[in-house]
């Protein structure tokens, strides 16, 4: 049972935590384009990759796998999403199992401006959403679109190109500023259409991450709720683990209709007592921890899964209160 991370990243806790379901019946082998990417040292094997946009990329992971024996492929990045989907077939046909859900569902996720409208569709709440400057303009001057506002990419991975306005002034100054510094940015490969930033409302209040598993025949399995006490950097800092069936409700309904594969990260953000849903990332987040850690084992079922096991649903039930706090560790990660 070998399992293949690419895009490792930063993402050591979760390398850990599949390690310890697979022990010594398999390596972890993790991808990056960089050797010094910390999460290559919870890896058994690491490699040197290049970009996810390289014209080589998915043919060097394919050798990667044939190479390795490789079970299992999780990527840890939006960018690369889309790219592994489309070509998930190669990777199936030499015995692969690719932990990323279909093109189609991938579209809706990345595309924050099909995220907004998959959700209304579903009777869900979500921000006002514009991808129209002028017709942004004109929501705001009508009272139909309030300030503060965030602008941000429809295709965005991280903290990238978010910026917060107050007014029609700053968001004339800002738009046109944030267009060009996503222009300059990784993004710009990923940007398909002249309306590339979203105009979005601000919704201020608590603001929840949920675990939406469904399993490799897309059944939906579990919801797992944290409320998000602190961020850092875009990512979930400080979280604990919460009982509130309305939000599993939500969970439920999204993982029901989306028919993702495996994990998607869900943010939510309440206000007077009404729940909005932010974002839907198709993969592991940097929430999950907060999840694990309380009890959640979704590492367990994507190794029984990839075996023709089943696992029962309350592998995806957390302790609730369950608190727990990320802290900064040095790590060694000369070759």
């Amino acid at each position: 049972m070998n399992i293949l991370f690419t895009c490792a990243g930063r993402r050591c806790y979760l390398l850990k935590y599949f390690k310890k379901v697979i022990g010594n019946s398999g390596n972890i082998i993790a991808a990056d384009m960089q050797l010094s990417a910390p999460a290559l040292t919870a890896a058994d094997i690491k490699v040197q990759v290049p970009g996810v946009y390289a014209d080589n990329y998915l043919d060097t992971v394919l050798d990667i796998c044939k190479k390795y024996d490789v079970k299992v492929l999780i990527s840890l990045n939006d960018l690369e999403l889309p790219i592994l989907s489309a070509r998930k077939k190669d990777f199936e046909a030499i015995g692969v199992n690719v932990v990323v859900s279909d093109p189609e569902v991938i579209d809706i996720c990345f595309d924050k401006y099909k995220t907004a409208q998959f959700i209304e569709s579903l009777g869900l709440k979500t921000p006002k959403t514009y991808i129209d400057y002028n017709e942004a303009v004109d929501a705001i001057r009508t009272g139909v679109l309030k300030f503060p506002l965030i602008l941000k990419p429809r295709w965005g991975s991280g903290s990238i190109g978010l910026e917060f306005v107050d007014d029609l002034e700053e968001l004339e100054m800002v738009y046109k500023l944030d267009k060009k510094k996503v222009q300059k940015s990784i993004l710009a490969t990923a940007s398909t259409d002249e309306k590339f930033l979203l105009i979005q409302e601000v919704i201020k209040g608590a603001e929840y991450g949920l675990d939406i598993v469904n399993d490799f025949n897309k059944k939906h399995r579990g919801v797992s709720v944290k409320q998000k006490l602190s961020m850092r950097a875009g990512e979930t800092d400080k979280a604990i683990t919460v009982d509130n069936a309305r939000l599993r409700e939500i969970g439920s309904v999204i993982g029901k209709s989306l028919k993702h594969i495996g994990n998607l990260d869900c943010d939510v953000l309440e206000r007077d007592g009404e729940y909005y849903v932010l974002e839907l990332n198709p993969r592991f987040g940097g929430g999950y921890p907060f999840s694990h850690e309380a009890g959640v084992n979704i590492p367990k079922a994507i190794v029984a899964w990839s075996q023709g096991e089943d696992v029962p649903d309350s592998v995806f039930v957390p302790e609730y209160g369950k608190m727990f706090s990320k802290c900064d560790i040095l790590l060694n990660v000369g070759q």
